[in-house]
């Protein structure tokens, strides 16, 4: 079996790569079940696998404060053992990836800022696709949950803390994102502390309020048409909790991220042969219509590599820092803009200031017109990457479900990206960034 799969891969590569460039053009249906679990299909036939995700409003941002790690945890745990049902026996760890290797498929959970997620690949045979689909939702309703093993989880987890503790950019990066979205979840983090409180009945209530059929979103990339799909869908949630559509009730509501009412500069003493230095701000929700307009604009500030403005202008003119970059992380909620670089600690105050005043420079006045054509070049010209293989293809559905994004957005995306103006990019990014009211960390500085 496992033979088999791999030739299907290897044998499919050439097909994949020839139909890329149309698959922009594929059609996205999307339907509601009965039970209200809303799925988003594109129906891929040149290879005979599916790749599905499915999210639930249940990432880290609704850990409670004193339980920070609970959905990453809980995710974790999914994979290792499921509880005996009817039967079919309990399955530990080992089982659990025998079982998954046997079949030549792959599932897995995680937890992010926003979604507990689960995802599952596997070829479009109908026995071993409706076998991975019974095991899924096993993994998904009944994972075992077991004291020991999560004991020794939460050691190991622990020990990354720990060492997490002696690292540079680790520390930077703790104290950036508490001082950004303080309260607010966004900024919490796991610590010891907060996992002796996570127990295996506690990530079995998480998991009991967090799961259930009618607040699913369903994203399937693959050999399927809408028929075989719904079927699939239906037999993955089949075990999880189904509350009546009618009864359905969002999760509630979490507090929106905060700006920013001052700058706030942090000194971190740390002996390190670099400095780390961060700058920033909550930036901005993925659904926000400014996005591309912001793409853009970071691309051009700092997110397009060594062709970007804090590149040439800190780095290859002034030659004071090994590295410096910008980027924003959207979310549901405003997540956060950051520029960061690396720098001897001697040098770290005047990268900084010139770091300031590039960003200050190009938020008042916006990118040349060589800046943008260029930025929409290399975009434009790189939106094939974005959905060359049916994972990417997934991620790009997945993100139109998952923020409320119109199903035709992919078949617009370049062209909206090349309508875009200079005076657009400027007031997108003038009205998501303000340099005089962003935290700023700078760690291992010599004074």
């Amino acid at each position: 079996m496992r033979t088999s799969f791999c030739k299907t891969l290897v044998g499919g590569a050439a097909a994949l790569l020839a139909c890329h460039s149309a698959w922009a053009l594929l059609p996205i249906e999307h339907w509601t079940q009965d039970s209200g679990a809303q799925v988003w299909l594109v129906n891929s036939p040149t290879i005979p696998m599916v790749d599905v995700q499915l999210n639930f409003d249940a990432g880290s941002r609704r850990d409670p404060a004193d339980q920070a790690g609970l959905a990453s945890a809980a995710a974790m745990m999914a994979s290792k053992g499921v509880k005996a049902q009817g039967s079919a026996p309990a399955l530990d760890e080992n089982a659990v990836g025998e079982a998954w290797a046997d079949l030549g498929a792959s599932f897995g959970a995680g937890a992010s800022s926003d979604a507990l997620t689960f995802s599952l690949r596997s070829l479009t045979d109908g026995s071993l696709l409706g076998r991975a689909a019974d095991l899924a939702a096993r993994q998904m309703a009944q994972p075992s949950y077991d004291d020991a093993v999560w004991q020794r989880e939460r050691e190991r987890w622990n020990a990354a803390i720990k060492e997490g503790n002696t690292r540079p950019a680790v520390v930077a990066g703790r104290a950036f994102n508490q001082a950004v979205f303080g309260s607010h979840p966004y900024g919490q983090r796991a610590t010891e502390e907060t996992l002796a409180r996570i127990s295996p009945a506690v990530m079995q209530q998480y998991l009991a309020r967090s799961v259930d059929a009618c607040r699913a979103k369903v994203t399937l990339v693959g050999a399927l048409d809408k028929a075989q799909a719904d079927a699939l869908v239906k037999r993955l949630l089949a075990q999880v909790p189904a509350t009546p559509k009618a009864q359905c009730a969002a999760p509630a509501e979490v507090p929106a991220v905060q700006p920013l009412a001052k700058a706030d500069d942090i000194q971190i003493a740390f002996d390190s042969a670099q400095a780390q230095v961060l700058l920033g701000q909550p930036g901005i929700r993925r659904a926000d219509p400014d996005f591309l307009a912001v793409l853009v604009g970071n691309h051009i500030l700092g997110g397009g590599g060594f062709a970007s403005r804090l590149m040439e202008e800190v780095r290859e003119k002034r030659g004071l820092v090994y590295g410096v970059y910008s980027s924003f992380n959207p979310g549901l909620d405003a997540g956060a803009f950051q520029i960061g670089l690396q720098t001897r600690p001697d040098q770290a105050a005047e990268a900084l200031k010139v770091t300031r005043e590039v960003l200050s420079d190009f938020i008042a006045k916006g990118p040349t017109a060589e800046e943008l054509r260029d930025a929409k070049d290399n975009l434009i010209g790189g939106f094939a990457l974005r959905v060359d293989s049916n994972a990417k293809l997934l991620g790009n559905v997945t993100n139109i479900a998952w923020n409320g994004l119109p199903l035709d957005y992919l078949d617009h995306w370049t062209d909206r990206v090349e309508a875009l103006s200079a005076d657009d990019v400027r007031k997108a990014m003038a009205r998501m960034v303000q340099p005089d009211k962003q935290v700023t960390v700078v760690l291992g500085a010599k004074p």
